[in-house]
């Protein structure tokens, strides 16, 4: 697993991370090598014309908050700006109810440049408040996926997918496929644990960006909640690189192999 050492700043005379966007979104430009080896596997799918990326922070004993629910901040400022470079890439930026009610998250590109991607929340029984900020009329497409026969008027400009329920959740491929339908390309789960944990149970992620924060909370919330294995050599393995991040360290994880396909596979050379 190499370790890589990412840059943090732009200089003050220019903007190479604006550059890097701009180059990454033309799609067949090669890309500036400082930040080709983390970002470069989110540019194509190797399944489909998706790409699917999970994003969680922890602490080095796999907690994302403390027993009491606080999780600002975990990682350091070098974690937060990787996680809007990962938003600057997408299309579209998805969080669970639970997160957006807990910590009414903005979702937005502040840290760095480049677009906005829009705005989707996970709401199957129409639990947030119209005044939550991931709905605010600021110009980026904002969508509410929630459960069919719900009723409720969504916040002005949001738009509705109702999507059908097995087993009293909706399935993360129908959430994904119903995103496509609306353009979405490129997505990146961004939380919370439960949510990006149900999209890696479902097969439904390319890669996992599992960023790691030296401290030790000793409980709280875990990182991934998955079904129980009985032998540990009955976990999954996958490639995975490695990257520092100031004071934070980065796990990419390659999770092509697992991955269901969404639309139309590709086929093989």
């Amino acid at each position: 697993m190499p370790i890589t050492q990412l840059p943090l700043n732009k200089s003050a005379s220019s903007d190479p991370w604006g550059d890097f966007v701009n180059v990454f979104r033309r799609g067949h430009l090669p890309l500036p090598q400082v930040w080709a080896d983390v970002f470069g596997p989110l540019r194509k799918g190797a399944v489909d014309d998706f790409v699917i990326v999970g994003q969680i922070g922890q602490s080095l004993d796999g907690r994302i908050a403390t027993e009491s629910g606080h999780s600002k901040y975990i990682n350091g400022p070098a974690g937060l700006v990787h996680l809007h470079r990962l938003r600057a890439l997408v299309d579209a930026v998805i969080v669970g109810v639970g997160t957006a009610i807990a910590d009414d998250p903005q979702l937005t590109v502040r840290q760095v440049s480049g677009p906005q991607p829009a705005r989707v929340v996970i709401d199957p029984k129409r639990r947030l408040c119209a005044g939550a900020r991931v709905f605010a009329d600021d110009g980026v497409r904002r969508l509410l996926i929630t459960a069919e026969g719900k009723g409720g008027r969504a916040p002005a400009g949001v738009e509705i997918i109702a999507l059908p329920e097995v087993d009293g959740k909706i399935p993360p491929s129908a959430i994904l496929l119903a995103l496509a339908g609306c353009g979405m390309r490129r997505m990146l789960i961004e939380g919370g644990a439960n949510t990006v944990s149900r999209f890696l149970a479902a097969g439904c992620l390319d890669r996992l960006h599992v960023m790691v924060a030296p401290i030790i909370l000793g409980a709280g919330g875990p990182g991934l909640i998955l079904p129980p294995l009985e032998r540990a050599d009955q976990a999954s393995r996958m490639p995975v690189r490695v990257h520092k991040i100031d004071d934070d360290v980065l796990f990419d994880c390659d999770l092509s192999d697992q991955r269901v396909a969404l639309g139309v596979a590709k086929k093989s050379m």
